[in-house]
């Protein structure tokens, strides 16, 4: 691996540490840092001043050491608070540093939090033994944030990309009042058949997770390839050093498979004002599924953006005037919905 900009010695580092364990990704993390915000990417470019940040580490309930991190604007009243769910095999400390900022300084107060196993959290890498316990720990850490005396009476948003909009679905079933709306970015409702391998070799791959549910054994195209449109920011993934990327785990696989059956089958009792975003060309999550989703949801308020042309990552790997037409629509949304609640 090359990184342009990047001196041998760190280069070495980072190529040869095994991110298995937490304390090794966090160490990479610090050393990387300041190349990764250097990038020649549109997120890290844009101007977005008078934004605070803090980066914490708690440990949850289940003893779990968790970070977590937000975005506030300094010098103007937070509208709401959009509480963010990141994508498979992803980080909240790297693209969406970007994005986080651009809606902080649009007058968003921004919570995020790396779930078990990814990015800066304690647990193995890529390693997701129960989505059930993965959501709880979602909702503990964002309920913590609401019932804060600061925040009181300000209306909150899920935000969700990929995965992470199926974390956000599943928040909602089991909070199904606490929200104000959700944000979905190309949402895993369903994932795309050329992605999920034959069926055979799923069952297969079902019974093996029993007995080994760590190892890395499922077969997967290349998911940065499929999701990134611009060949320029489809080089620039390889700066995010603490994603998870290997082929996934098999337990990791399973309850992958098993919770977009889950939210499929039940996408009409999202009952939550919706905000869908999707693009038509996507091939690692199914449009049509989101399509679904606005169809069927019983919320009267929803709306559906399907970008033609465009593929799976819409916040970071299109060209920029779709990235910031999707911003817009972003924005303009929570705008409408942040007076609404406050009148």
């Amino acid at each position: 691996m090359r990184w342009e900009g990047v001196d041998e010695e760190l280069a070495k580092m980072v190529s040869e540490t095994n991110l298995d364990q937490a304390s090794e990704r966090r160490r990479i993390r610090e050393a990387f840092k300041d190349v990764q915000f250097g990038i020649d990417h549109c997120l890290f470019k844009a101007q977005c001043s008078g934004v605070k940040t803090k980066e914490v580490y708690e440990v949850n309930s289940r003893g779990v050491e968790i970070f977590t991190k937000s975005w506030l604007p300094e010098n103007l009243p937070i509208k709401a608070l959009v509480c963010f769910c990141h994508g498979y095999a992803d980080t909240c400390t790297f693209f969406f540093e970007g994005i986080a900022r651009k809606l902080a300084s649009s007058g968003y107060g921004i919570f995020a939090l790396d779930y078990p196993g990814f990015g800066l959290s304690e647990g193995l890498h890529g390693y997701i033994p129960s989505f059930v316990s993965l959501v709880d720990d979602v909702v503990e850490h964002f309920s913590k944030i609401k019932e804060n005396s600061e925040y009181h009476g300000l209306p909150s948003f899920l935000f969700g990309e990929s995965m992470g909009g199926a974390v956000a679905l599943k928040v909602h079933f089991k909070q199904p009042h606490a929200w104000d709306g959700a944000i979905l970015v190309a949402p895993m409702c369903k994932i795309a058949d050329n992605v999920v391998p034959p069926w055979p070799v799923v069952q297969f791959l079902i019974g093996m997770s029993k007995f080994l549910p760590k190892e890395k054994l499922v077969p997967q195209k290349d998911l940065a390839e499929l999701a990134f449109k611009d060949p320029k920011k489809l080089e620039q993934t390889c700066y995010n050093v603490i994603s998870y990327k290997d082929k996934p785990r098999l337990r990791t696989a399973v309850e992958l498979l098993r919770t977009s059956q889950e939210i499929e089958r039940r996408l009409k009792e999202v009952s939550l004002p919706l905000l869908i975003l999707h693009g038509e060309a996507d091939n690692v999550t199914d449009p049509s599924v989101s399509k679904a989703l606005y169809e069927k949801a019983c919320s009267s308020d929803k709306k559906l953006h399907i970008y033609k042309d465009a593929c799976h990552s819409l916040l970071e790997g299109e060209t920029d005037e779709m990235i910031f037409q999707v911003f817009d629509d972003i924005i303009l949304w929570l705008d409408e919905h942040s007076v609404r609640k406050a009148s």
